[in-house]
C-alpha cells in the first residue's frame, strides 16, 4: 500500500491544512501519515481568540525515531509551515526520509502569500528559506502570488498564457523541475492550474469555469489530491485534470452554502468522485 506523509500544521475546528489532507489523501487509497507542525483550536481565517500549539520540536524526536523504524514513504508533501525553524527541520526530514535512494516524491505547497502579500508574520526571511525547500522539491504547487515572491519580481494580477509559462519556467530553474502555478486565468472566464515538466519540456494545464467565490481551504484540497495523484503513479497531466476538477467539484458543492465559504469546503460529500477520477 501507497504511503505518504504530510508536514503541517492541525485545526481542530475547520477545513485546511491536516483536516483536508488526511481525509483526501486516504479517499484515495493511500496510508496518510502526519507530522503535525502545531495544533490549533480552529483555523485563523476568520475565528478568533483561537489557540495555538508550537510543535516544532517535536519534529527532530518524530524524524529520530522513525528512523529508527527504518520507515519508507512513497511521497513527503509539506503545507503550511510557521517558521523559518520549522522550514529548515523540514528539510532536514527530506535528508533523512527523501531523495533519489529512497525513490519517492517530495512535494512542497509553499503556503505563505495569497492576493500580492504575504501571509500575517511571514518576511522576506522567511521566502529565502522557502525558496531553498522549493529547490529540493520534485513538485511544488505555488499560486501566482507565491511564484512572485518565490522569484522576486512584481506581482501581476493581469498575465497572457506566455507569461505564465515563463514563470514556470524560471521556477523550474530555481532546482524543482516540475512547477505547478495554481489559480491560473487568464480572464474572467476560466481558471485552473499549468504545470511544466521541464525534463521534457512540456506544459500541462486544465481550467473549468470560474466560480466567482473565495472558499478557506481550496489550496489545500488541489495540493493534497495533486499529492495522491503522483503518488499512485498518474501521468502529470491527468494529476492535473483530477486535482482541478476535483478542487472545482468542491467549490460547485459549497457554493449553494455561501454562509460557510469562509469556514471550508464541503468536500465530504465529494469523495466518492475524486474515486471514481482514480479508477477511471
Amino acid at each position: 500500500m501507497k504511503k505518504v506523509v504530510t508536514i503541517q500544521d492541525i485545526s481542530c475546528y475547520g477545513k485546511c491544512s491536516l483536516t483536508v489532507a488526511l481525509p483526501v489523501i486516504s479517499a484515495m487509497g493511500i496510508e496518510t501519515c502526519v507530522i503535525p507542525t502545531a495544533v490549533l483550536s480552529t483555523h485563523t481565517g476568520g475565528f478568533t481568540g483561537w489557540t495555538f500549539r508550537d510543535l516544532t520540536d517535536d519534529i527532530p524526536a518524530i524524524t529520530k525515531h522513525w528512523l529508527s523504524q527504518k520507515l519508507h514513504f512513497d511521497a513527503i508533501y509539506t503545507g503550511y509551515l510557521g517558521s523559518i525553524h520549522q522550514v529548515q527541520l523540514v528539510s532536514d526530514f527530506f535528508d533523512a526520509f527523501g531523495g533519489k535512494e529512497q525513490r519517492n516524491a517530495i512535494i512542497v505547497d509553499p503556503a505563505m502569500a495569497d492576493f500580492g502579500r504575504l501571509y500575517a508574520g511571514f518576511t522576506l526571511d522567511f521566502v529565502a528559506e522557502m525558496r531553498k525547500l522549493c529547490a529540493r522539491a520534485d513538485y511544488i504547487i505555488p499560486n501566482m502570488t507565491e511564484a512572485a515572491f518565490l522569484l522576486d519580481i512584481p506581482y501581476r494580477e493581469q498575465y497572457d498564457r506566455a507569461f505564465a509559462e515563463d514563470v514556470l519556467r524560471r521556477l523550474a530553474d530555481l532546482g524543482c523541475p516540475t512547477p505547478v502555478l495554481t489559480g491560473v486565468h487568464y480572464d474572467n472566464l476560466r481558471q485552473g492550474a499549468l504545470a511544466f515538466d521541464s525534463a521534457n519540456n512540456t506544459f500541462h494545464e486544465a481550467f473549468q469555469d470560474q466560480i466567482d467565490c473565495m472558499i478557506h481551504g481550496t489550496g489545500d484540497i488541489f495540493a493534497s489530491v495533486f499529492t495522491g495523484a503522483i503518488t499512485l503513479g498518474k501521468p502529470l497531466q491527468r494529476a492535473v485534470e483530477i486535482s482541478v476538477n476535483f478542487t472545482v467539484d468542491c467549490i460547485r458543492k459549497t457554493y449553494p452554502h455561501r454562509e460557510e465559504m469562509w469556514y471550508g469546503s464541503c468536500f465530504e460529500p465529494c469523495l466518492g468522485r475524486l474515486i471514481q477520477y482514480v479508477n477511471e
